[in-house]
């Protein structure tokens, strides 16, 4: 197939493990003999260049023209069977779906979060999950509360997109396939109006099948690995570090974030010592880090889609902790992979942490099921093999959708011809 890859990268000076997605997705389709095409375009081409860049690019988050045209000069240059979109913000807009129209191009779009259904992308509202605007299928919560970057001017444009899109329809009228990472990501989708007959689920997938470190070889650590922020819950994981005292574990954490220094600098209270902030590392020395641990923890706020660190963890065969969300009671709790607590609950962490760590045996098993579980569903092969399944039921969905229009213009044109003959 050939395929025409979209995609706006994040700004580069907060890694995304989204950005790291679409590039392993891209070699791996290259690998499987597909012929890729890159249309990317770059946050950091208005990060840090003042005020006019960012208001600009604010103006275009509803609806990049310019993009569009180019978008669909280039798919009716290439003719590409499918145009595979993952993000389209800020710089793109979901206007660029309909770049496909008409022609024979499937348009397939790879849902990361809930931006779609949610301006700020994140189901996320002073530190605790939030589905107002799902809920309602209403943008109206999300400009009250001012949810994107607390502000109810940054949050508008984004606002807007959700609810032009929603009235344009555009979603329904040009994309042939969703793609969520979990069955739970999906049900909320379609709860905010996405049809869910074209939803498909495609989890994230490590590329490498590596062989886990035998358990006894391993550190006698935990890990929290990602942005070091409020919704992600770190002040939640700290608080339990120090409930445990000298019994607990080491506890590496990895990455940087607004929170880090604050955080840091709380650890000086009876914790510092098992408690250590590794810093921002790149790609390889992090997994080295999660290779060598029994036990990543995932503390975060909000239900997040698939963080791409859990799919990391199986396939080290590292069990994982993670707060009790629909996503991770499917990806971690299902398949007996890890234990849930109860998000923003220092105490009820502690508990299960002391717990899993009291039982060494069980925890293993734990990892061992987390490694099956990557065999069975995040293996490379098993990515490639879902996502050119759904390539074909895209580009059978655009055959009947074009096949539908042909039939409604010649019912037209017929209908045009007989009122002809009448007069």
């Amino acid at each position: 197939m050939r395929i025409l890859l979209v995609h706006n990268f994040y700004g580069s000076s907060a890694p995304s493990g989204e950005n790291r997605a679409v590039l392993e997705e891209r070699d791996l389709l290259r690998a499987a003999g597909h012929e890729v095409v890159e249309y990317f375009t770059y946050s950091d081409a208005i990060r840090d260049r003042g005020v006019l860049p960012v208001l600009g690019a604010a103006m275009f988050v509803p609806w990049n023209s310019a993009e569009r045209k180019a978008l669909r000069r280039l798919v009716l240059e290439i003719r590409p069977d499918v145009m595979h979109v993952h993000n389209v913000f800020p710089l793109l807009s979901p206007a660029i779906f309909g770049a496909a129209s008409g022609v024979p191009t499937a348009v397939v779009n790879t849902l990361h979060n809930y931006r779609t259904v949610c301006p700020a992308s994140l189901p996320l509202r002073n530190g605790r999950a939030c589905t107002d605007c799902i809920e309602a299928r209403s943008v109206r919560p999300a400009l009250r509360h001012g949810c994107y970057r607390n502000s109810r001017l940054a949050t508008l444009p984004l606002a807007a997109s959700v609810a032009i899109h929603r009235r344009a329809q555009t979603y329904v009228r040009y994309v042939d396939a969703f793609i969520a990472l979990t069955n739970f990501q999906k049900s909320v989708l379609a709860q905010g109006g996405l049809p869910k007959q074209h939803i498909y689920v495609k989890p994230n997938c490590y590329p490498e099948t590596p062989q886990p470190v035998p358990w006894d070889e391993r550190d006698d650590k935990a890990v929290f690995i990602g942005r070091i922020s409020a919704e992600k819950g770190v002040d939640t994981l700290v608080e339990a570090w120090r409930r445990l005292g000298a019994a607990a574990p080491k506890l590496e954490i990895i990455g940087d974030g607004p929170e880090a220094d604050r955080l840091q600098r709380s650890t000086a209270n009876g914790c510092r010592e098992r408690v250590i902030f590794v810093g921002r590392k790149a790609v390889d020395e992090t997994r080295a880090h999660l290779s060598r641990a029994k036990l990543l923890i995932v503390p975060s706020t909000w239900f997040e889609a698939f963080p791409l660190v859990v799919c990391e963890a199986f396939a080290f065969g590292v069990p994982v902790a993670a707060s009790q969300f629909g996503t991770f009671e499917e990806i971690v709790e299902s398949p007996g992979a890890g234990r849930l607590f109860t998000a923003g609950d220092p105490a009820n962490l502690f508990q299960t942490i002391a717990a899993l760590w009291r039982d060494q045996a069980g925890l293993k098993q734990m990892g061992r099921l987390a490694y099956d579980e990557f065999v069975r569903k995040y293996s490379a092969q098993k990515n490639v093999e879902t996502l050119q399944a759904i390539y074909e039921s895209a580009l059978e969905t655009k055959r009947i959708r074009l096949s539908c229009a042909t039939l409604e213009r010649r019912a037209g044109s017929a209908e045009l011809t007989l009122r002809r003959n009448d007069n």
